[in-house]
């Protein structure tokens, strides 16, 4: 089996021919194509969101999806969280020495069709070869940039008392399935990792009653409870969610027992939070249920005008369970 080795990152005739072999064969387009330090395109006037993210998941493969998935989707998702329409990508690849080109095949083969998905391109990247250890197999940075359509302010400032929240679906769902690939356990096979890219629900959402959406979050690393946690900070506003509201599904929820794990807190990779004006919960929960993403959406809470700062869950017994953010972490290496 072909492997990378340490002279596929020394700049020279190896990383040339790593470079056309694997990466163009999937990323080809007309921005990247000249292969320059960068990518040069018009930018429309208007407001354009910028972000992030570097992932290092272990293991690299798992029920669903890949490290690569999760590269494109996270930062796709990121950018639509800001109201932003998801333009361009750039990939940073960090190696292992001794990594089949198999298996950098197939996550780049997987980067190329959730791009697609998402309607995005991948238009420059750089790629790294570091001695076996020194990374486990491969390491993704991704930068995306969009523009935000006028009239879209999402931003914490925005949320108010008597606004609803929503949650497009179940929770814990990729937490569970990379942590049973990771521990080689026996789950059902419909525990999968939840990774899509969202953009193009939050798209049909915006269009809609955008003016209405006061805030966007994605409950990855930390999980929904994290997330509540931070808007309720972030906003300063106090937040009650239903227990009864959010969905667990049965097997990760019997795994979570197990292994002692709480779903509030687990990270997921294709669910959103919205915040939104209560005249249009119906309207937003109707459109969500259109997509895939959104079948399973449900109204979980509303913000409140008292206990500033706090999240209280109603649990199924009838108390109050505060909810604060993550301390140590359930699942480590996760995204």
């Amino acid at each position: 089996m072909e492997r990378v080795r340490l002279v596929h990152g020394n700049g020279g005739r190896f990383s040339h021919e790593l470079t056309e072999k694997f990466i163009l064969k999937y990323f080809t387009n007309s921005l990247l194509a000249p292969l320059h330090d960068g990518a040069q395109f018009d930018v429309p006037a208007g407001r354009m969101a910028f972000t992030t993210d570097s992932y290092v998941v272990q293991p690299i493969m798992f029920p669903g999806g890949n490290i690569g998935k999760l590269a494109v989707c996270g930062t796709v998702n990121d950018l639509a969280m800001n109201g932003a329409v998801p333009q361009y990508l750039s990939c940073g690849l960090i190696l292992e020495e001794g990594l089949p080109f198999e298996m950098l095949d197939t996550v780049l083969a997987t980067m190329a069709d959730m791009a697609k998905q998402a309607n995005i391109e991948i238009v420059t990247g750089d790629t790294k070869v570091v001695k076996k250890g020194e990374v486990d197999g491969i390491y993704i940075n991704t930068a995306g940039v969009g523009m935000i359509p006028s009239g879209i302010s999402i931003a914490p400032s925005n949320v108010k008392a008597g606004m609803d929240i929503i949650l497009s679906g179940s929770i814990g769902d990729h937490s569970i399935a990379v942590m049973g690939q990771r521990f080689g356990l026996s789950l059902s096979e419909s525990i999968k990792t939840d990774c899509a890219p969202l953009n193009h629900m939050v798209h049909d959402v915006l269009s809609a009653v955008g003016d209405k959406v006061a805030l966007m979050r994605d409950p990855t690393r930390g999980g929904l409870g994290t997330v509540l946690k931070e808007i309720a900070d972030q906003s300063q506003v106090g937040i009650r969610v239903d227990e009864s509201a959010i969905i667990v599904h049965p097997e990760v929820q019997s795994v979570c027992d197990i292994l002692g794990y709480d779903p509030l807190y687990l990270a997921n990779e294709g669910k959103v939070v919205l915040v939104v004006d209560s005249s249009v919960t119906e309207q937003v929960l109707s459109i969500m249920k259109e997509h895939e993403e959104g079948r399973e959406a449900t109204c979980i809470g509303r913000t409140l005008d008292k206990n500033i700062g706090k999240v209280g869950l109603q649990t199924a017994l009838g108390g109050i369970r505060l909810l604060d953010l993550l301390g140590e972490d359930q699942v480590p290496r996760i995204c």
